[in-house]
Protein backbone atom coordinates (compact mmCIF):
# COMPACT_ATOMS: atom_id res chain seq x y z
CA UNK A 1 0.00 0.00 0.00
CA UNK A 2 1.34 3.44 -0.91
CA UNK A 3 1.98 6.04 1.75
CA UNK A 4 -0.98 8.27 0.87
CA UNK A 5 -3.40 5.35 1.01
CA UNK A 6 -1.87 4.30 4.33
CA UNK A 7 -2.37 7.79 5.67
CA UNK A 8 -6.01 7.89 4.52
CA UNK A 9 -6.68 4.47 6.07
CA UNK A 10 -5.92 5.87 9.50
CA UNK A 11 -8.66 8.45 9.03
CA UNK A 12 -12.12 7.33 10.22
CA UNK A 13 -14.99 6.91 7.81
CA UNK A 14 -18.46 6.60 9.29
CA UNK A 15 -21.14 5.20 6.96
CA UNK A 16 -24.36 7.23 6.96
CA UNK A 17 -27.80 5.92 8.05
CA UNK A 18 -26.70 2.29 8.29
CA UNK A 19 -29.85 1.03 10.02
CA UNK A 20 -32.09 2.83 7.52
CA UNK A 21 -30.11 1.44 4.58
CA UNK A 22 -30.49 -2.10 5.89
CA UNK A 23 -34.16 -1.60 6.66
CA UNK A 24 -35.07 -0.47 3.16
CA UNK A 25 -32.57 -2.53 1.19
CA UNK A 26 -33.78 -5.56 3.18
CA UNK A 27 -30.90 -7.90 2.20
CA UNK A 28 -31.91 -11.56 1.89
CA UNK A 29 -29.33 -14.21 2.84
CA UNK A 30 -29.04 -15.74 -0.65
CA UNK A 31 -29.53 -12.52 -2.60
CA UNK A 32 -27.22 -10.67 -4.98
CA UNK A 33 -26.59 -7.01 -4.19
CA UNK A 34 -24.79 -4.12 -5.83
CA UNK A 35 -23.07 -1.39 -3.84
CA UNK A 36 -22.31 1.10 -6.59
CA UNK A 37 -20.30 3.42 -4.33
CA UNK A 38 -18.59 0.89 -2.08
CA UNK A 39 -15.75 3.18 -0.99
CA UNK A 40 -13.88 1.77 1.99
CA UNK A 41 -16.67 -0.75 2.62
CA UNK A 42 -18.68 0.84 5.44
CA UNK A 43 -22.15 -0.10 4.18
CA UNK A 44 -20.79 -3.21 2.45
CA UNK A 45 -19.68 -4.67 5.77
CA UNK A 46 -23.20 -4.37 7.16
CA UNK A 47 -24.80 -5.84 4.03
CA UNK A 48 -22.39 -8.77 4.06
CA UNK A 49 -23.34 -9.49 7.65
CA UNK A 50 -26.85 -10.23 6.36
CA UNK A 51 -25.72 -12.58 3.56
CA UNK A 52 -25.06 -16.32 3.62
CA UNK A 53 -22.24 -17.99 1.73
CA UNK A 54 -24.72 -18.27 -1.16
CA UNK A 55 -25.32 -14.53 -1.25
CA UNK A 56 -23.22 -12.11 -3.26
CA UNK A 57 -22.17 -8.46 -3.09
CA UNK A 58 -20.62 -6.56 -5.98
CA UNK A 59 -18.84 -3.36 -5.01
CA UNK A 60 -17.96 -0.59 -7.46
CA UNK A 61 -16.02 2.62 -6.93
CA UNK A 62 -13.92 5.00 -9.02
CA UNK A 63 -11.55 5.82 -6.18
CA UNK A 64 -8.50 3.55 -6.22
CA UNK A 65 -7.39 4.59 -2.73
CA UNK A 66 -10.78 3.74 -1.23
CA UNK A 67 -10.82 0.40 -3.05
CA UNK A 68 -7.35 -0.39 -1.77
CA UNK A 69 -8.64 0.04 1.77
CA UNK A 70 -11.71 -2.02 0.90
CA UNK A 71 -9.49 -4.79 -0.48
CA UNK A 72 -7.40 -4.74 2.69
CA UNK A 73 -10.56 -5.06 4.74
CA UNK A 74 -12.20 -7.87 2.78
CA UNK A 75 -9.31 -9.45 0.92
CA UNK A 76 -8.45 -12.15 3.43
CA UNK A 77 -12.06 -13.03 4.21
CA UNK A 78 -14.15 -15.76 2.65
CA UNK A 79 -17.10 -13.41 2.37
CA UNK A 80 -18.86 -13.31 -1.03
CA UNK A 81 -17.76 -9.90 -2.29
CA UNK A 82 -15.95 -8.72 -5.40
CA UNK A 83 -14.83 -5.11 -5.95
CA UNK A 84 -14.32 -3.31 -9.24
CA UNK A 85 -12.81 0.06 -10.12
CA UNK A 86 -15.31 1.88 -12.30
CA UNK A 87 -18.13 4.38 -12.10
CA UNK A 88 -21.43 3.00 -10.84
CA UNK A 89 -23.18 4.01 -14.07
CA UNK A 90 -21.11 1.35 -15.84
CA UNK A 91 -22.57 -1.40 -13.65
CA UNK A 92 -24.27 -3.26 -16.58
CA UNK A 93 -20.84 -4.00 -18.08
CA UNK A 94 -19.56 -5.38 -14.78
CA UNK A 95 -22.66 -7.50 -14.23
CA UNK A 96 -22.33 -8.90 -17.75
CA UNK A 97 -18.69 -9.80 -17.11
CA UNK A 98 -19.79 -11.62 -13.95
CA UNK A 99 -22.61 -13.42 -15.74
CA UNK A 100 -25.30 -11.70 -13.67
CA UNK A 101 -28.50 -10.49 -15.32
CA UNK A 102 -30.47 -9.31 -12.27
CA UNK A 103 -29.71 -8.23 -8.72
CA UNK A 104 -31.92 -8.21 -5.64
CA UNK A 105 -30.87 -4.80 -4.46
CA UNK A 106 -28.82 -1.73 -5.32
CA UNK A 107 -27.30 0.85 -2.98
CA UNK A 108 -25.83 4.20 -3.97
CA UNK A 109 -24.32 6.57 -1.41
CA UNK A 110 -23.54 9.63 -3.51
CA UNK A 111 -21.63 11.52 -0.83
CA UNK A 112 -17.91 12.06 -0.54
CA UNK A 113 -16.16 9.78 1.91
CA UNK A 114 -14.18 11.00 4.87
CA UNK A 115 -11.13 9.57 3.11
CA UNK A 116 -11.66 11.98 0.23
CA UNK A 117 -12.65 15.00 2.30
CA UNK A 118 -9.77 14.58 4.75
CA UNK A 119 -7.18 14.22 2.03
CA UNK A 120 -4.60 16.99 1.96
CA UNK A 121 -3.61 16.19 -1.61
CA UNK A 122 -6.82 15.85 -3.60
CA UNK A 123 -8.51 19.23 -3.20
CA UNK A 124 -12.06 18.08 -2.46
CA UNK A 125 -12.55 20.30 0.58
CA UNK A 126 -11.92 24.00 1.02
CA UNK A 127 -10.68 23.12 4.51
CA UNK A 128 -7.85 21.05 3.03
CA UNK A 129 -4.65 22.14 1.31
CA UNK A 130 -2.80 21.12 -1.78
CA UNK A 131 -3.57 21.12 -5.48
CA UNK A 132 -6.99 21.30 -7.14
CA UNK A 133 -7.48 17.77 -8.38
CA UNK A 134 -11.01 16.69 -7.32
CA UNK A 135 -11.06 13.59 -9.54
CA UNK A 136 -12.60 10.45 -8.07
CA UNK A 137 -10.31 8.46 -10.36
CA UNK A 138 -6.91 10.11 -10.37
CA UNK A 139 -5.78 8.01 -13.33
CA UNK A 140 -8.15 9.54 -15.87
CA UNK A 141 -9.80 12.79 -16.85
CA UNK A 142 -8.86 16.39 -16.26
CA UNK A 143 -8.22 17.91 -12.87
CA UNK A 144 -10.22 20.77 -11.42
CA UNK A 145 -7.29 23.09 -12.14
CA UNK A 146 -7.26 21.97 -15.78
CA UNK A 147 -11.03 22.43 -16.10
CA UNK A 148 -10.75 25.94 -14.66
CA UNK A 149 -7.86 26.76 -16.99
CA UNK A 150 -9.65 25.69 -20.18
CA UNK A 151 -13.06 27.16 -19.28
CA UNK A 152 -13.85 30.75 -20.14
CA UNK A 153 -15.53 33.07 -17.67
CA UNK A 154 -19.07 32.37 -18.90
CA UNK A 155 -18.58 28.60 -18.88
CA UNK A 156 -17.21 28.75 -15.36
CA UNK A 157 -20.09 30.95 -14.19
CA UNK A 158 -22.56 28.47 -15.66
CA UNK A 159 -20.88 25.56 -13.83
CA UNK A 160 -20.97 27.41 -10.51
CA UNK A 161 -24.59 28.49 -10.97
CA UNK A 162 -25.99 25.23 -12.35
CA UNK A 163 -24.11 22.75 -10.15
CA UNK A 164 -23.68 24.91 -7.05
CA UNK A 165 -26.83 27.04 -7.21
CA UNK A 166 -24.62 29.96 -6.21
CA UNK A 167 -26.07 33.43 -6.90
CA UNK A 168 -22.64 35.11 -6.97
CA UNK A 169 -21.51 32.81 -9.77
CA UNK A 170 -20.61 35.55 -12.27
CA UNK A 171 -18.53 37.55 -9.80
CA UNK A 172 -16.77 34.40 -8.62
CA UNK A 173 -16.02 33.24 -12.16
CA UNK A 174 -14.60 36.65 -13.03
CA UNK A 175 -12.40 36.55 -9.93
CA UNK A 176 -11.19 33.02 -10.70
CA UNK A 177 -10.25 33.93 -14.27
CA UNK A 178 -8.35 36.99 -13.01
CA UNK A 179 -5.72 34.60 -11.63
CA UNK A 180 -3.00 33.91 -14.17
CA UNK A 181 -2.47 30.38 -12.86
CA UNK A 182 -5.03 29.09 -10.38
CA UNK A 183 -3.93 25.61 -9.31
CA UNK A 184 -4.37 25.22 -5.54
CA UNK A 185 -7.13 25.07 -2.96
CA UNK A 186 -5.75 28.27 -1.46
CA UNK A 187 -5.97 30.01 -4.84
CA UNK A 188 -9.63 29.07 -5.31
CA UNK A 189 -10.50 30.13 -1.76
CA UNK A 190 -8.82 33.48 -2.35
CA UNK A 191 -10.75 33.97 -5.60
CA UNK A 192 -14.01 33.38 -3.73
CA UNK A 193 -12.94 35.65 -0.87
CA UNK A 194 -12.23 38.52 -3.26
CA UNK A 195 -15.62 38.29 -4.94
CA UNK A 196 -18.14 37.53 -2.19
CA UNK A 197 -19.34 39.13 1.04
CA UNK A 198 -18.05 37.56 4.26
CA UNK A 199 -21.53 36.66 5.50
CA UNK A 200 -22.07 32.91 5.04
CA UNK A 201 -18.88 32.61 2.98
CA UNK A 202 -18.38 29.03 4.15
CA UNK A 203 -21.63 28.08 2.43
CA UNK A 204 -20.48 29.89 -0.69
CA UNK A 205 -17.17 28.03 -0.64
CA UNK A 206 -19.00 24.72 -0.18
CA UNK A 207 -21.21 25.46 -3.19
CA UNK A 208 -18.28 26.48 -5.40
CA UNK A 209 -16.23 23.40 -4.51
CA UNK A 210 -19.29 21.19 -5.01
CA UNK A 211 -19.99 22.68 -8.43
CA UNK A 212 -16.47 22.25 -9.74
CA UNK A 213 -16.24 18.70 -8.34
CA UNK A 214 -19.52 17.76 -10.04
CA UNK A 215 -18.25 19.14 -13.34
CA UNK A 216 -14.87 17.40 -13.06
CA UNK A 217 -16.44 14.00 -12.41
CA UNK A 218 -19.55 14.28 -14.58
CA UNK A 219 -21.60 13.34 -11.53
CA UNK A 220 -25.05 14.40 -12.70
CA UNK A 221 -24.54 12.85 -16.13
CA UNK A 222 -23.52 9.57 -14.51
CA UNK A 223 -26.52 9.64 -12.19
CA UNK A 224 -28.85 10.29 -15.13
CA UNK A 225 -27.43 7.27 -16.98
CA UNK A 226 -27.82 5.08 -13.89
CA UNK A 227 -31.40 6.18 -13.28
CA UNK A 228 -32.26 5.37 -16.87
CA UNK A 229 -30.78 1.85 -16.61
CA UNK A 230 -31.18 0.41 -13.13
CA UNK A 231 -34.76 -0.85 -13.43
CA UNK A 232 -33.72 -3.30 -16.16
CA UNK A 233 -31.28 -5.02 -13.80
CA UNK A 234 -33.39 -5.10 -10.65
CA UNK A 235 -35.38 -8.26 -10.06
CA UNK A 236 -39.08 -8.11 -9.19
CA UNK A 237 -39.21 -7.56 -5.44
CA UNK A 238 -35.72 -6.09 -5.54
CA UNK A 239 -35.01 -2.74 -3.92
CA UNK A 240 -32.99 0.35 -4.72
CA UNK A 241 -31.73 2.70 -2.01
CA UNK A 242 -30.08 6.01 -2.93
CA UNK A 243 -28.58 8.59 -0.60
CA UNK A 244 -27.96 12.04 -2.05
CA UNK A 245 -26.38 15.09 -0.48
CA UNK A 246 -27.63 18.07 -2.44
CA UNK A 247 -30.89 19.13 -4.04
CA UNK A 248 -29.80 18.54 -7.64
CA UNK A 249 -29.21 14.81 -7.07
CA UNK A 250 -32.23 14.36 -4.82
CA UNK A 251 -34.50 15.98 -7.41
CA UNK A 252 -33.24 13.63 -10.11
CA UNK A 253 -33.84 10.56 -7.93
CA UNK A 254 -37.29 11.78 -6.91
CA UNK A 255 -38.37 12.35 -10.51
CA UNK A 256 -36.97 9.02 -11.68
CA UNK A 257 -38.78 7.09 -8.96
CA UNK A 258 -42.00 9.00 -9.65
CA UNK A 259 -41.86 8.27 -13.39
CA UNK A 260 -41.20 4.57 -12.79
CA UNK A 261 -44.07 4.50 -10.28
CA UNK A 262 -46.41 6.06 -12.84
CA UNK A 263 -45.38 3.43 -15.39
CA UNK A 264 -46.28 0.71 -12.88
CA UNK A 265 -42.75 -0.65 -12.48
CA UNK A 266 -41.77 0.72 -9.08
CA UNK A 267 -43.30 1.13 -5.65
CA UNK A 268 -41.92 4.12 -3.77
CA UNK A 269 -41.27 3.05 -0.18
CA UNK A 270 -40.78 6.52 1.34
CA UNK A 271 -43.02 9.50 0.51
CA UNK A 272 -40.50 12.04 1.78
CA UNK A 273 -36.77 11.35 1.94
CA UNK A 274 -35.35 10.19 5.24
CA UNK A 275 -32.70 12.28 6.94
CA UNK A 276 -30.27 11.19 9.65
CA UNK A 277 -31.44 11.32 13.24
CA UNK A 278 -30.39 14.23 15.43
CA UNK A 279 -28.02 11.91 17.29
CA UNK A 280 -26.34 10.78 14.07
CA UNK A 281 -26.03 14.35 12.84
CA UNK A 282 -24.43 15.33 16.13
CA UNK A 283 -21.95 12.45 15.91
CA UNK A 284 -21.20 12.83 12.19
CA UNK A 285 -21.53 16.36 10.84
CA UNK A 286 -21.02 15.16 7.27
CA UNK A 287 -24.29 13.22 7.49
CA UNK A 288 -26.37 16.36 7.96
CA UNK A 289 -27.26 16.91 4.32
CA UNK A 290 -28.00 13.26 3.51
CA UNK A 291 -31.39 12.30 2.10
CA UNK A 292 -32.39 8.68 1.59
CA UNK A 293 -34.97 7.48 -0.94
CA UNK A 294 -35.97 3.86 -1.51
CA UNK A 295 -38.19 1.93 -3.90
CA UNK A 296 -39.08 -1.63 -4.86
CA UNK A 297 -39.59 -3.11 -8.31
CA UNK A 298 -43.10 -4.57 -8.58
CA UNK A 299 -43.34 -5.68 -12.25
Amino acid sequence: MNSSASQEQRLPHIPVMVSEVLQYLNPQPNGTYLDGTVGAGGHATQILNQLSSNGRLIGIDRDAEALEICDQHFGASARPISVHQSSYHNFPVILEQLGISKVNGILLDLGLSSIQLNSETRGFSFESDGQLDMRFNRNSGETAAELISRSNEQELADIIFQFGEERHSRKIARSIKSFSNLTSVADLKEAVRRSTPPHQRRKTLARVFQAIRIAVNGELDNLAVFLDRFINYLSVGGRVVIMSYHSLEDRMVKHSFRNLKQSGQLKVLIKKPLIPSEDEQAQNSRARSAKLRAAERIT
